[in-house]
């Protein structure tokens, strides 16, 4: 593959082109490229919620609710709540099978997460913290990537190793949403 410059593959005097510019302060450990498959999964989860993170931290409380890219009904305030409600459904609630209420969730209002944005947006990201924190202690607890929880829907079952992947495609693509989002707020970039 042929770059502009000329070099091949993004290579050039033996070190990489970069392509997009890193998140200024980007502190995310990258996931290993070897190991086993439980560290893989949760490495690759955790890079992208820390991701998602990177794209909130420096904004002010203020605009974190903006919907910045119209028609979307997206915020970067949205995303934490409705990632925060992400992660409680599908680790707590039906793979560890903890009866706790929904957050920003309800069947006569679904879309309370991006909708009702009153609340402080520095608390809905704190709330999302603790989610993250409550799932890696399921996924800690779990005996295997086998074990299995039960959808709420059909009473079927899934595997915390489908779980595991689900999620990340998940926040794979609000990480993408949240880009657009910040770069709108105050023009940063970066992966």
């Amino acid at each position: 593959m042929s770059v502009p410059d000329g070099t091949l593959c993004g290579m050039s005097d033996d070190r990489p082109v970069h392509f997009a510019q890193r998140w200024t302060g980007d502190d995310r450990a990258r996931p290993p490229a070897l190991g086993d498959e439980r560290t893989l999964l949760t490495s690759f989860l955790d890079y992208y919620r820390r991701t998602f993170e990177l794209k909130c931290v420096g904004v002010a409380p203020e605009r974190l609710p903006e919907r910045g890219v119209p028609p979307s009904r997206l915020s970067l305030h949205g995303l934490a709540r409705h990632l925060a409600g992400v992660e409680r459904w599908w680790f707590r609630i039906q793979f560890a099978g903890v009866d706790l209420s929904m957050l920003h969730y309800s069947d006569d209002d679904p879309d309370q997460d991006f909708e009702g944005l009153d609340g402080d947006p520095g608390e809905a990201l704190d709330v999302w913290r603790a989610e993250c924190d409550a799932a890696r202690a399921v996924v800690a607890a779990a005996g295997s990537l086998q074990q299995t929880g039960t959808r709420r829907s059909d009473g079927t079952a899934f595997s915390l190793r489908w779980l595991l992947v689900n999620v990340t495609a998940e926040y794979a693509q609000h990480c993408g949403h949240a880009d657009l989002l910040r770069e709108r707020i105050d023009g940063r970039t970066g992966h």
